[in-house]
Order: structure tokens, then sequence, then C-alpha cells
């Protein structure tokens, strides 16, 4: 009967995700259009936050109750997700336009995050005596408050200098229909609210699955609750990319890896310290590697085209297989 339950629950979850998605683009999209903004900007703005906010709520409850291990391995699968499987599901589908701004911008913003995080979160010394890099139990570094701190400073000024950005590149459009400013928030509203349930119901159905089975908290949280609180921002950079806002497409992947790094961890880590081990340490160390090759395909052309989509999608592959069997 349980089974059955987490079945229905994980199904409910897509259709909510889905029809959320749709709703959220359309009126982020019309909001866009009305204060003539490019959606690239809304994609790095609204639409990251909305999507992000399973992660924050997951990330920030986990770290309260002091499961360190789910607080930052949820951030870092999410992240990898994000990168490897968002972005190259929606290459292979389409050919992926990359907008300049997040090229020379926040493309190399996000690896500035990253690297912040391994810096203030890990210890390079305790790290490196560890002779066993899957092991769970050794600590690599904490997530003092003061840390955690200086990652929020650091995502309100890159919010900041993103509306600067943003008002400094109103557009002008040509003449369409365009929705109500009210029907636009409620349409936001609504998609954000189907957005958030369907991904809870997806990550509590599948934590429940997946704990049924044995698995860790480090594995859960980057297998099962950060593909779950992704979904989000798979379905919607889908769901945008196929109604053609590519802008918004990439700029929610980036735009929610750098809320990811810099808001969610610097609040759970100003909450509560989070005890990093060795083994999320070298999570961390991968989601460097892995952005990086994002950002070479990035920086490869004007597009990200449908092979380097498919080896994307094959990294990730390869990046689960060794979380499972490590």
């Amino acid at each position: 009967m349980e089974l059955i339950t987490n079945i229905l629950f994980l199904v409910i979850g897509f259709i909510l995700l889905i029809k959320g998605a749709d709703f959220f683009v359309d009126g982020s999209a019309s909001v866009a259009r009305y204060f003539k903004v490019p959606g690239v900007i809304i994609g790095l703005t609204i639409v990251a936050m909305g999507t992000s906010a399973p992660e924050l709520a997951v990330s920030v409850s986990a770290g309260l109750s002091g499961s360190n291990e789910i607080a930052v391995s949820n951030v870092v699968g999410s992240n990898i997700f994000n990168l490897l499987m968002v972005l190259g599901v929606c290459a292979v589908m389409k050919p992926l336009p990359v907008d300049p701004g997040i090229k020379k911008r926040d493309f190399p913003i996000s690896l500035v995050a990253t690297l912040l995080v391994i810096l203030l979160g890990g210890n390079l010394v305790l790290a490196g005596k560890c002779t066993d890099i899957h092991d769970s139990t050794a600590v690599a570094g904490t997530m003092f408050r003061w840390n955690g701190l200086i990652l929020v400073a650091a995502f309100v000024l890159y919010l900041l200098y993103t509306i600067h950005i943003a008002r400094k590149n109103r557009i002008e459009e040509e003449e369409t229909e365009q929705v109500s400013m009210g029907k636009s928030i409620l349409l936001i509203a609504v998609g954000l609210t189907g957005i958030i349930l369907g991904g809870q119901l997806v990550v509590n159905s599948a934590k429940t699955l997946a704990a049924i089975w044995g698995m860790s908290e480090t594995l859960i949280g980057l297998t099962i609750v950060a593909i779950g609180t992704s979904l989000p921002e798979l379905v919607t950079s889908i769901v945008a990319s196929s109604k053609g806002q590519n802008g918004m497409a990439i700029g929610n992947v980036v735009g929610s890896n750098i809320f990811n790094l810099l808001l969610i961890l610097g609040v759970s880590g100003s909450l509560h310290p989070i005890v990093i081990n060795v083994v999320s340490f070298v999570d961390l160390g991968m989601l460097l590697g892995v952005s990086m090759i994002a950002y070479a395909f990035v920086c490869s052309g004007r597009r990200i085209n449908r092979v380097e989509g498919a080896v994307m999608i094959l990294l990730y592959a390869a990046y689960t297989a060794y979380a499972i069997v490590r």
C-alpha cells in the first residue's frame, strides 16, 4: 500500500511540475515584455529563484535538523544535474543558443561562486590528510556562520549587479498581444505554487522509496533529492526552450546554480554551522570540474549543440554511477 501511495504522489508531483512550469514561463515572459527586460535577465532572477525554492526549503530544513550531508549534497547534486542534465537535455532536443552576457558575465560568476564555497567551507589541509576520499566520517571543514554570511552578502551583490544590468539593457519589442500585469502575476504565483508543491511531492515520495532500499544520506542528497528538487529547473528550461525563450532556459540554470551556492548554502550556514565531510568536499571539486567542462562547451561556439548535449548527459550518467558504487 505504501509503495502504491508513493508512486501516486510521484505522478501527481510530475503533473504539478509540468503545468506549473508552463504557467510560470508564460507569466515570467509576459513580465519581461512589460518591463522591456531581456528574457535572460528574468531567467537569472525571478525564474532562477522560483525554481530553486525546493532546494532552499530542503537544504535549510536539513541544516537545521543536523542533516549536514543532505544540506550540502543537495546543492552540489542539484548544480551538477542543472549543468549536465538540464542543459544537456535542452541541447539534445534543440541546439541551445548562448546569450553573450551569460558567456562573459554570469557563467564565470558561477565558477567563482563554486570556488568561493570550496575555500570557505573546506579545509584543504584536513582534506589532504584523508587517505580514503570515500570516507563519509572524515571531516574536511566547516561552513561557519560568518562563512555563510559572506556567501549571502556575495549573493546580494550579484543580485544588485544583475538588476543594474537589466536597467541598462532595456529592449524595444514589436507590438504583440500583451497579457495584463495582474494576469501575469497570477500565472507566476499559480505556476510557482505548482512547481514547489510538485517538487515536494516528488522529493518526499522518492526519499521514502530510496530509504526502503537503504541508501545513505549523501547518496540520497546527491541523487534522489538533488534530482527531485532540480525537476523544476529541468521542466521550466525545457518548456522555455520549446517556447523560444532560450535566454530564459539557460539563464534559469546559471542563475539557479549561483542562487544555490551563495544564498542557499549561505542561509543554511548562517542559521547553523554545516560540517562538510570529505565525500562532499570531493563532490564540490567535481562540481568545479563539471562547471569548467560546461563553460568550455558554452565558449566553443554561439550555441550548445546536440553532440555536446549528449556528452553532458553521458557525463551525468557516469557521475551518478560513481556516486552509487563508491
